[in-house]
């Protein structure tokens, strides 16, 4: 099935930080333009955080490197093992759902208890995928 390989999550997790990394500049040159913000006032990550005002997209951008990174060795460890059955590859897509309302959450009116709950719902159900994924490797199934 289409669907079913296990690297397509992988694409759906980059589409989602290509999103974001779009918002990013479209929210910077914005502020920078709105509020006449020199280029070299933001030529450190320091500098940026004491001039600009809405670093949300920044925030998630950067958020989307960490968790993220083990979903991606996940779907890489499925691949290479081909151990991809339809209810691990539906986790897999359950995450990236997850992350994908997680990151529209922290865009737009980021509010915190809602992107908590979202973001321990996509973190846990990694770490049970990978409990699975380690589990499976020592049973040999």
């Amino acid at each position: 099935m289409f669907l079913g390989h296990p690297l397509l999550p992988v694409v759906g997790m980059i589409a989602i930080t290509a999103v974001v990394w779009g918002r990013l500049y479209i929210q910077r040159i914005g502020e920078m333009r709105r509020r006449r913000i020199p280029p070299g006032d933001l030529a450190t990550s320091r500098q940026a955080a004491g001039v600009l005002q809405d670093v949300t997209a920044a925030d998630n951008f950067r958020n989307l490197f960490e968790v993220p990174v083990l979903f991606y060795a996940f779907c890489l460890a499925l691949y290479a093992t081909q151990r991809q059955g339809a209810l691990v590859l539906g986790g897999c897509w359950l995450f990236v759902a997850l992350r994908a309302v997680h990151s529209a959450i922290h865009c737009t009116y980021n509010n915190v208890m809602h992107r908590f709950i979202v973001y321990v719902a996509s973190t846990v159900l990694l770490f049970a995928l990978w409990t699975w994924f380690g589990i499976a490797i020592v049973s040999g199934a």
